[in-house]
C-alpha cells in the first residue's frame, strides 16, 4: 500500500487554531462502534464528502464518514475561508491606495499583519462548527471515523481496527498542491496553500510560483499587505486558461499594484542561505536571479489517491487527473462513486457540492439506474477573486472555436455602467456569447470588482434556458453594475432590427 503523506501541523497553536482542531479533528475523539451494514461509506470529509454524508443521512440513509485529517477539507482549513479572509483585508488597503480620485487623501496608514492573520484564524474557527465531527455525529446522525480509510474488499473499508461494510461507497478525498520539479526546491523551505496561512509576520519579499487563480489572488493580496511580490509564470501571460482580454486587464492591475511579473519563466535553481532563498531563472532569453524571504508554490492540484487501495476493488485512476468516473460519477466499480477534486477537472467547492448532490441521487434513489442525474448537465461558473474579479461560465470564445460552435459576441465595457463610473471601478467588461443566429447563451466572461456575484444571473439563464433576449425584459435597479447585463441583452435585441422590420417601423410611425 502506498504510504500516506504527512499533513502540515495547524500553526500557530493559539486559542483559535485549538478551537478549530477541537471542532474538526478532536484529539479525544472516540470512533463509534460500526453498524453491521451502511448504505453509504464516504471517504473524505471535504465539501463533497460532507454534502454527501449530511444529505444522505438527512434522507434516512445509514452513513459512515471517514476523515484522516481535518473535517472541512481544503475549503475551510487552507482554501476558500482563510484566503478570502486575507483578500478582504487586502481589499481595504487597495481602496485606501485608490482613494485620491474620490477626493479622499490618506496621508498614512499601516497594516498590522499579525492582526490580519489572527482575524483569519478567529473567523475560520467560528465557522468550523458547521463542519465539526460532533455536529455530524450527534446532530446529523452520521457515524464519524477519524483515521485513514482503505478498501479491504468489494463491500468494506478498513479504518484502523474498524471494518465498515457498505452497500455503496463514495471517494471524496480531494486534492493537494502539485509541486513542480524545480531544481533545489526540495532542499529549501517553501509554502503552499496548506501552510501560507500559518504566517504571523509579513515576508518583506515573497516569490509566488504560478500565475493561475491561486497565485494571482495571493500575489495581489500579499503585495497590498506589505510584501514585495515577484510572480513567476511559465507562460507569456497570467491566467493563461482565461479569456485573454480579461487576463490582460488583471495583468495591468497587478503591475500597477507593484507586483513584479516574470513571464515565460524557467526557474533553473533555488538555493537557501540563512533563511534567504535565491531563485535563478531564465526569461525571454535572459538570465537573472532574485532573493526572497519566502516562496509560495501555486502550480495546480494533484489528486489524493494514496493509501486507498483502489487496485483491490477495480477502481481505475490516473495520477494526474484522479479517479476515473462516468457521467453519473460512477467509478469502474459500479458500487463505488466519486465526487469533488478527486475526480473533477473543475476543482471548486461549488462544483464539489453540485457533484455530491448528484451522487446522493444516483447512489440512493435511482433503482436499476432509472432517473440518474448526469455530471454533464451541470452549468458550473468559476471566479478568480482578484481586484477586479474574473468570472466565467460556459464556453469562452476560444473554446467555442475549438469545439466548432459558431457564436455571436456581445461585449459591453464596464465604463458604460453608471454605477461603475461613480464608484471609480471601470476596469472590466461583460461579454456574453450566444449560439450564432439565436439568443441561446453558451458562455460569458465578466471582469468587474464583483464579477462573482454578477455571473449568477447569466448562470441562472443558462440553467433554465432563458435566452439573452429574455434578459432584456428583466428590470435591474438603477444604478447597479448588474444593469450592464441588460445592456448586453439590449445589444442583442438591436440585431433583430432587420431592414424589413425597420421599414415596417417607419411605416407604422407614419400612421
Amino acid at each position: 500500500m502506498t504510504s500516506i503523506r504527512d499533513f502540515p501541523p495547524v500553526q500557530p497553536l493559539d486559542r483559535y487554531n485549538q478551537e478549530l482542531i477541537d471542532q474538526v479533528h478532536p484529539e479525544s475523539w472516540q470512533s463509534p462502534t460500526p453498524q453491521p451494514l451502511y448504505d453509504l461509506v464516504v471517504i473524505g470529509a471535504g465539501p463533497a464528502g460532507l454534502v454527501v454524508a449530511a444529505g444522505a443521512a438527512g434522507l434516512g440513509a445509514k452513513v459512515a464518514l471517514v476523515e484522516r485529517h481535518l473535517l472541512g477539507g481544503d475549503c475551510l482549513n487552507v482554501g476558500c475561508v482563510p484566503s478570502k479572509c486575507l483578500l478582504s483585508s487586502a481589499r481595504v488597503v487597495s481602496l485606501l491606495k485608490r482613494s485620491s480620485p474620490l477626493g479622499i487623501e490618506i496621508s498614512a496608514y499601516s497594516v498590522d499583519f499579525p492582526s490580519v492573520m489572527e482575524r483569519l484564524r478567529r473567523i475560520r474557527a467560528e465557522i468550523s462548527h458547521h463542519d465539526s465531527a460532533r455536529r455530524f455525529q450527534e446532530d446529523l446522525g452520521v457515524d464519524v471515523f477519524l483515521g485513514s480509510g482503505a478498501f479491504a474488499g468489494d463491500d468494506r473499508i478498513q479504518v484502523g481496527e474498524h471494518s465498515l461494510r457498505f452497500k455503496k461507497a463514495v471517494i471524496a478525498t480531494g486534492a493537494r498542491p502539485r509541486i513542480p520539479a524545480i531544481p533545489g526546491l526540495d532542499t529549501v523551505t517553501y509554502h503552499t496553500n496548506e501552510t501560507i496561512f500559518s504566517l504571523t509576520t509579513c515576508p518583506p519579499a515573497l516569490a509566488v510560483i504560478g500565475a493561475g487563480p491561486i497565485g494571482c489572488e495571493l500575489a495581489q493580496a500579499f503585495q497590498n499587505l506589505g510584501s514585495q511580490v515577484i510572480l513567476f509564470h511559465h507562460h507569456d501571460r497570467i491566467l493563461n486558461r482565461e479569456d485573454p482580454e480579461a487576463a490582460e486587464i488583471l495583468q495591468r492591475r497587478l503591475v500597477a499594484d507593484g507586483v513584479r511579473l516574470i513571464l515565460n519563466a524557467e526557474i533553473e535553481q533555488i538555493t537557501e542561505d540563512q533563511g534567504q532563498k535565491t531563485i535563478a531563472y531564465q526569461s525571454q532569453g535572459q538570465r537573472g536571479s532574485v532573493r526572497v524571504d519566502e516562496i509560495l508554490v501555486g502550480t495546480g492540484r494533484a489528486p489524493n489517491l494514496e493509501g486507498l487501495n483502489l487496485e483491490a476493488v477495480g477502481v481505475a485512476y490516473d495520477r494526474q487527473r484522479g479517479v476515473q468516473v462516468n457521467d453519473f460519477l460512477q467509478t469502474t466499480n459500479p458500487r463505488i462513486y466519486a465526487a469533488g477534486d478527486i475526480c473533477l477537472d473543475q476543482k471548486f467547492t461549488h462544483a464539489a457540492d453540485a457533484a455530491a448532490r448528484i451522487v446522493i441521487k444516483n447512489t440512493l434513489f435511482s433503482p436499476w439506474g432509472l432517473g440518474r442525474y448526469r455530471l454533464s448537465s451541470l452549468v458550473i461558473p468559476r471566479c478568480t477573486y482578484t481586484q477586479p474579479e474574473i468570472a466565467q461560465v460556459g464556453v469562452s470564445l476560444s473554446e467555442a472555436a475549438q469545439q466548432g460552435i459558431p457564436v455571436d459576441r456581445f461585449k459591453i465595457p464596464l465604463e458604460r455602467s453608471d454605477r461603475a463610473v461613480v464608484a471609480g471601478e471601470t476596469e472590466g467588461f461583460v461579454q456574453i456569447q450566444v449560439q450564432q443566429g439565436t439568443d441561446k447563451i453558451v458562455g460569458a466572461t465578466i471582469v468587474a470588482d464583483h464579477a462573482g456575484d454578477l455571473i449568477n444571473e447569466i448562470t441562472l439563464a443558462m440553467v433554465h434556458n432563458i435566452g439573452l433576449g429574455g434578459l432584456s425584459s428583466v428590470i435591474h435597479p438603477y444604478p447597479t453594475q448588474g444593469e450592464i447585463i441588460r445592456k448586453a441583452a439590449d445589444a442583442y435585441r438591436k440585431t433583430l432590427l432587420t431592414p424589413r422590420s425597420l421599414a415596417l417601423l417607419k411605416f407604422l410611425l407614419r400612421l
